[in-house]
């Protein structure tokens, strides 16, 4: 057992955070991603939601602060009247974790290229729709 390590950073993603270096991403996925499909390497979060998921991640790496986007959240599909209020939650919660957060769009199928590239998804049991994120992963000064 260790003193300080949010209980939602099971010993897989531990490992699987420790293993990133500068510049690999990591995906933060809601329950309607299609995560085994997307990844090389899964760890299954399915009864966290994202948002504290975010904070237990962003609680032991840094963000990239060389990259022009380090924090890129899946874009609405056009046509979908849906205005995801989790995104103010999650750009809050990294400011407060992360003073360089630099915020992009990616759009879906892209966000899923982009994903199967990814280091690792973390699979979460979030329901808010559009609730996926890529961190990228910075330096441990």
């Amino acid at each position: 057992m260790l003193k300080n390590i949010p209980k939602e950073l099971s010993p897989e993603l531990l490992k699987i955070l420790c293993e990133m270096g500068h510049g690999d991403e990591l995906v933060i996925a809601d329950g309607n991603f299609p995560a085994e499909s997307c990844g090389q390497r899964v760890v299954r979060a399915d009864g966290h939601g994202g948002e504290k998921m975010l904070e237990a991640i962003l609680s032991v790496i840094p963000l990239d602060t060389y990259a022009k986007e380090n924090f890129v959240l899946m874009q609405v599909v056009p046509g979908d009247d849906v205005k995801p209020d989790i995104w103010a939650r999650y750009k809050k919660i990294a400011e407060a974790k992360d003073p360089n957060v630099r915020m992009g769009f990616e759009e879906r199928f892209a966000f899923y290229e982009r994903a199967k590239k990814a280091y690792a998804i973390v699979a979460t049991g979030e329901g808010a729709i559009y609730a996926n994120i890529i961190l990228k992963k910075g330096v441990i000064q």
